[in-house]
């Protein structure tokens, strides 16, 4: 009794080493399937741009940042509270371009990133 219980868990113990190697044998030949896949995608793929092909720098020399104080740009209220505006009626953008272009600055005793509106200290 004692030799067929061996011989069954040796048996079970092979069968589940060779499962083991089939299992593992079959996600390698995946991952190589799918490497040589993704090999023939890129090779389809347009090359990348040459440096002749890229964009140039202007003649007039590199494009600077540009500052503007914006304001908000408020709806336009119908005529008649039963008529609606229409899409034309409506201005493109949320903020326009504001008359006084200084930039507001903060004031000493005024409020903080908290807006505790104290000095901080105590």
């Amino acid at each position: 009794m004692l030799t067929i219980s061996l011989q069954l868990a040796a048996s079970d113990a092979a069968w589940g080493v060779l499962g083991a190697f089939v299992g593992g044998l079959l996600i390698a030949g995946a991952l190589v399937w799918a490497v040589r896949l993704g090999i023939k995608v890129r090779r389809r793929e347009p090359s990348p741009p040459r440096p002749s092909d890229q964009p140039t720098r202007p003649a007039s020399g590199p494009v600077m940042e540009s500052r503007e104080v914006r304001e908000p740009n408020e709806v336009p209220r119908a005529q008649d509270e039963s008529e609606r505006l229409t899409p034309h009626e409506v201005h493109a953008s949320g903020t326009r371009r504001s008359g006084q272009q200084k930039r507001p600055r903060w004031n000493s005793g005024s409020s903080g990133s908290f807006g505790s509106g104290g000095s901080g200290a105590t």
